[in-house]
């Protein structure tokens, strides 16, 4: 089916009261911007235009299962994290919208916004120079994503940002955003422009080549190094009854691998999946089995993945999510 023929809606789904919420936080802020959104394949608020995109898949429950399905991950499928989301990219829309990030005192505080956007960025975990909002560090990428993870956290009622920042560098940035949203209160902005890039309904490609393709940008350039490590792990067969392949036992435990080690490191479920089909499938080739406890091999073998998960994050591989 192709994208276009799904005729979607962010009217009468869970999305609309969501966008009411955030149109509510900016009133109580005294701002009287409303960025406009639409639905499309992923979260993004394009530049000069003040609005955002929201990814079709939220807009209906069978859609959200596929997206689980394919990802197996869904990135705004709760309230908080949409919310969250929501925020971020309403963040995007209000500097499009008033161009803030023009003035010399926001290249100051965040960095050139027209510094280039690296495909890839190497986090800090510990640095309290940035908010900690949006997973990955994201705040880190760049500064366009600097001002907008700051801006979200000033935004949500619930952030008690004075408190929750005292002592963190972090702070400053979030009193001067605090400062600059006073001094636009009340201001219309001078980019009001409705423009909606790539919409659902003008979209022909299928949901079959939007996943191929949405994989293909997640898939790590792995490298079957893991030999040694699988031969510790595992033992070469004997031909003893006990002995149970050791490839079927990583499929078997393979969901809660997958996710413990993507809440471990930060990445995604998707990625760290990708380092998980190699092993599996260097396992097999190497035809190895599990001679040892259950609980002991899984447990070594989530430290495998994290490992080899780490070492993409380290050497710099750490992909932006949107």
């Amino acid at each position: 089916m192709r994208l276009c023929d799904l005729k979607l809606s962010i009217t009468g789904t869970e999305l609309e009261p969501r966008v009411e919420r955030i149109y509510a936080e900016l009133a109580e802020r005294g701002l009287p911007f409303r960025p406009h959104v639409w639905l499309s394949t992923e979260w993004f608020s394009p530049d000069g235009v003040p609005g955002f995109a929201i990814p079709f898949y939220l807009a209906h429950p069978r859609l959200v299962e596929l997206e689980q399905g394919q990802m197996h991950e869904v990135e705004g499928g709760t309230a908080r994290s949409c919310l969250q989301l929501m925020r971020h990219e309403t963040a995007h829309a209000l500097d499009n919208a008033y161009v803030l990030h023009d003035r010399p005192d926001w290249r100051d505080m965040f960095g050139r916004f027209d510094s280039h956007y690296v495909s890839h960025y190497q986090p800090k975990p510990y640095s309290k120079r940035f908010v900690r909002h949006l997973e990955l560090w994201y705040a880190q990428s760049h500064p366009a994503e600097d001002f907008a993870e700051t801006f979200a956290v000033w935004l949500d009622p619930s952030s008690r940002w004075r408190s929750r920042y005292k002592g963190w560098a972090a702070l400053e940035k979030l009193r001067y955003l605090d400062e600059l949203m006073r001094a636009i209160e009340g201001e219309r902005p001078a980019q009001r422009a409705r423009d909606r890039i790539e919409p659902i309904g003008e979209l022909k490609q299928t949901l079959g080549d939007h996943y191929r393709q949405k994989r293909a940008r997640y898939r790590l350039a792995l490298r079957k190094t893991y030999d040694r490590d699988l031969k510790r792990l595992f033992s070469e067969s004997t031909g003893s009854p006990r002995e149970r392949d050791a490839a079927a036992f990583l499929r078997k435990e393979r969901a809660e691998i997958r996710k413990l080690v993507s809440r471990w490191t930060g990445e995604y479920q998707y990625a760290v999946d990708r380092v998980l089909a190699e092993i599996i499938e260097r396992t097999e080739e190497l035809e190895l089995v599990v001679t040892s406890g259950a609980a002991h091999v899984k447990r070594d073998a989530m430290l495998l993945v994290a490992t080899q998960t780490f070492k993409y994050l380290n050497r710099g591989h750490h992909h932006f999510p949107r």
